[in-house]
This record gives C-alpha cells, sequence and structure tokens, in this order.
C-alpha cells in the first residue's frame, strides 16, 4: 500500500463523489509530512551505518551508487510500503541531501532556471525565460533550509549565523548566492541564487535571441580590439553580467586579464587569467579584504586588462585611475537605469569614497576614463536587450557629454505581451574609429546608416 493510499484510509471520499478542494489540499499536506517523517528517519539510519571518512574518500559516482544500495537496503527491512516511483524518489532524495543541496538539486540542473529564490522553507519560485512562477518544491522545516545555506557558504570559507545573518557566495558552477536569516528575516531564511549557463553564452546566442544586432557585435568587437575602456551599466538582472562575459570573448588570448569581484561568478575563456574575490571580515571583524584593495594590488600584478564584476563603492577611484594609466580596454559594470544615471552613480561613489574633489574634476577623470557606455534593459516580457550604446566624448562646461551610436526604440507591446521595437543606428559616427582603423580594424560600410531598421 502506497501513501495515497493509506491516506485514503484515513479520509476516503464518498463513493461517486469527487474530494472537496480543502480535503484534497489535506491529503496532500498529510502526504508531503508523511514523506518528509520517513526520509528523515531513513537519512537518520543512513548516517549511524555510513562511515563519513570513507565516504568523503570516494568519488561521486561511485558515492552515489553506495547510496542507493544502503537506502534500498534499509527500506527493505523496514517493511515500507512503498510504489516503485516513491523508492527511486526517495533513493535520490537522500542522495541530493547528503551528496548535494537537498530539494534545490532538480532546480540546479534544469538550463531552463535563470533564478531561484527561496523565501522560507514553503515557498520556492524560480525564473523561467524571464518570468517569475511558484516551484512546487519546499524543504523539511527551516532549520533543513538553514542547513542547505550553510553547505553553500562554507564551500566558498564565509559563515552565517546570528552574528553575521548575511552573506554573499557562489556554487561550483560560479552561481551567485545571496542569504539572510533571521532575526532579519523576520519569516524563515531567504536564499537567492542567480543561475549562470554551464557553457557561457557566447555573441552568436545573444544574436539568435536579438539582444543586439549583427552591426552592434562589429561595434563592440571593434571597441573591445581598440582596447577602448568600456562601462556596462543596466538594472538588477539585466544580464549586466552575461554582457561583461560576452565582450571580454573578444579579447587577445595573449593579454593577462586580472578580474576582481565580491563573489567570482566570471566565465572568461581566455589562457591567462588571474582570478581576484574579496573576503569579508572574521567573526572579530577583521581581515576584511575590499575591491578597493585588490584592485590597488593588481596594478602591481602587471595586468594588460582589469576586470572588475561590479563597481559600488570606494574602488571606482582606484578603478578610473587604472584606466587613466595605462591600463587601457579595462571593464566594470555598475547599476544604473541610463548612461547619464551611470555617470551620476559613479560621481556619488567617488564622493563616498572620501575624495575632497569638486564636482567638475570628478566628472572630468570619469570622462576621460570611459570610452563607451554599453546600456542594457529587461523588457515587459523577460527578453534582455542593449537599449543604447554611446561614446563619451569629453566635457562641455560642467558636463560630461555622450552621443548616441545605437539605440533600442520600444514601440508597443503584442496581445501575447512580446514587446515590440526596434534597433537602429542614430547616423552618429564615433569620434573613436580613427583609434580603431589604428587598431588594424575594418568596419563594414553602411553600419552607421540611420535607415536600416532591425525588427
Amino acid at each position: 500500500m502506497n501513501l495515497r493510499q493509506r491516506l485514503q484510509e484515513i479520509a476516503p471520499p464518498a463513493k461517486g463523489v469527487a474530494a472537496p478542494a480543502e480535503l484534497r489540499a489535506a491529503q496532500r499536506s498529510h502526504d508531503d509530512a508523511e514523506y518528509a517523517r520517513l526520509k528523515t528517519d531513513i537519512h537518520r539510519k543512513l548516517l549511524d551505518r555510513v562511515d563519513l571518512e570513507v565516504m568523503s574518500s570516494l568519488a561521486e559516482e561511485p558515492l552515489r551508487q553506495e547510496l542507493k544500495v544502503l537506502v534500498e537496503r534499509i527500506l527493505a527491512e523496514e517493511g515500507s510500503a512503498l510504489n516503485a516511483h516513491e523508492r527511486k524518489q526517495i533513493v535520490q532524495d537522500i542522495q541530493d541531501e547528503m551528496l548535494g543541496l537537498g530539494p534545490l538539486e532538480p532546480l540546479l540542473a534544469d538550463p531552463t532556471v535563470s533564478d531561484i529564490l527561496v523565501n522560507g522553507c514553503r515557498q520556492v519560485y524560480v525564473e523561467r525565460a524571464g518570468k517569475l512562477e511558484l516551484s512546487g518544491l519546499r524543504f523539511a522545516n527551516n532549520e533543513h533550509l538553514l542547513k542547505i545555506i550553510d553547505k553553500i557558504v562554507s564551500r566558498v570559507g564565509r559563515r552565517i549565523d546570528e552574528s553575521t545573518p548575511m552573506v554573499d557566495a557562489r556554487l561550483p558552477d560560479g552561481s551567485r548566492v545571496n542569504a539572510i536569516i533571521p532575526p532579519l528575516a523576520l519569516d524563515g531564511p531567504l536564499l537567492s541564487i542567480r543561475r549562470f549557463a554551464v557553457v557561457p553564452l557566447k555573441v552568436d546566442d545573444l544574436l539568435r535571441l536579438k539582444t543586439l544586432t549583427p552591426q552592434m557585435a562589429e561595434l563592440i568587437e571593434a571597441m573591445v580590439g581598440a582596447r577602448l575602456n568600456l562601462l556596462i551599466s543596466g538594472g538588477t538582472g539585466t544580464g549586466k553580467t552575461t554582457m561583461l562575459n560576452v565582450l571580454s570573448g573578444y579579447i587577445s588570448h595573449r593579454e593577462r586579464i586580472v578580474t576582481i569581484e565580491d563573489a567570482a561568478e566570471l566565465q572568461l575563456q581566455q589562457p591567462h587569467v588571474v582570478r581576484l574575490e574579496t573576503r569579508p571580515p572574521n567573526i572579530e571583524g577583521k581581515g576584511e579584504i575590499t575591491q578597493r584593495a585588490l584592485v590597488r594590488n593588481s596594478l602591481r600584478m602587471r595586468p594588460d586588462r582589469i576586470i572588475l564584476g561590479e563597481v559600488r563603492g570606494a574602488e571606482v577611484v582606484d578603478m578610473l585611475q587604472a584606466m587613466n594609466t595605462g591600463h587601457e580596454g579595462s571593464m566594470t559594470t555598475v547599476h544604473a537605469n541610463t548612461p547619464r544615471d551611470a555617470f551620476i552613480r559613479l560621481e556619488n561613489m567617488m564622493g563616498m569614497a572620501g575624495m575632497q574633489m569638486p564636482p567638475k574634476a570628478a566628472r572630468a577623470q570619469i570622462s576621460s576614463a570611459l570610452s563607451a557606455v554599453v546600456q542594457v534593459a529587461r523588457l515587459a516580457d523577460g527578453r534582455r536587450k542593449i537599449v543604447s550604446i554611446q561614446e563619451v566624448t569629453g566635457m562641455e562646461g560642467d558636463v560630461v557629454t555622450m552621443q548616441e551610436i545605437y539605440t533600442f526604440q520600444q514601440t508597443g507591446i503584442a496581445a501575447d505581451g512580446t514587446v515590440l521595437g526596434r534597433f537602429r543606428a542614430t547616423g552618429i559616427r564615433p569620434h573613436f574609429l580613427e583609434r580603431v582603423r589604428a587598431y588594424g580594424i575594418a568596419l563594414s560600410d553602411g553600419m552607421f546608416d540611420p535607415t536600416r531598421i532591425y525588427e
């Protein structure tokens, strides 16, 4: 007799009458609780039988097979009334619990999931194709969820507890993780995972997804090849890191690249890449290594280019100085809704760093360091697009001047919710074309023709 049959014995519906919604919900809840109790019981007995030291020395696949044999043996000894599907499921769940991240493993194995948002033990949302949906996955309780969070953060040498209730970390595949627990999270632990593709997206993938046009891709390749300093601007979840990965793919394999991040997530494919990651303070509040310290140190590492995952504080000063003192072709990202907002944010961050500098001098440093801004956005239908490419042309009075080279214009929304719009060149030829030619890069004729429209 399986779990469903046992539940029907507890509360059988009247013959010929469909069970009410409340009864079906109660059955599902009881079913879940029964399954969770059984899994916990088997897990506990399994831990009593295995040698954890021997277990840690085995490769993953042989260990999975050993766990499967042990779980099936315990089920047979207990005489558990489970059907074949339930037996297979409980073996899989216990393997995931002991070797992976428990209930999250099916989502991590699903390539269509780009975000996993855990709002306490009973509610897990996922993002697919830019849209959020509620998944059916749950954790046994908040303690179970806390155990999974601790397993994630301990892998990268970080910790989370009441004294440090917030943490940024990463998964082995580079996916970004943020966790926050009580007392800051009132309804239980919260976990957010930003997934990254096992195989990083390339420009061909962005062309297929219509994130940009072939002419825009050609221009971006030329800007990277000519060692222009680039800023990628966009809001949360717009694909800034993905765009940074794509742009870095145009860097020559002969160059030495230093990457600096809070939580390492860039997936550069060049052979000569040095990856640096910040370190949070220890339990005594000491030992913190900031992005600013890493940027300063990277200048002594003979980098050809410096790639800063995201500029968000005092490190902006050292990054701009590096761009102005010979480290051409460097790149970074910033949270901002427009290129103009991005420059305002950079200026504000320079003030936060304690720089006693007149606003005009700060803007002059920004305008001389950066050559172009690539603005990315997530549209209402979830698709990501490059909505603007702008060249930084210098200063006029107290204002940083820019000119737009390519733009995306939204024209409406279709009946199915798809955003309608078109890419086009503005007709302005950028000033950096002379530098591009000096590097031996030839751009196609007519790529700045404003009459060519791309839907």
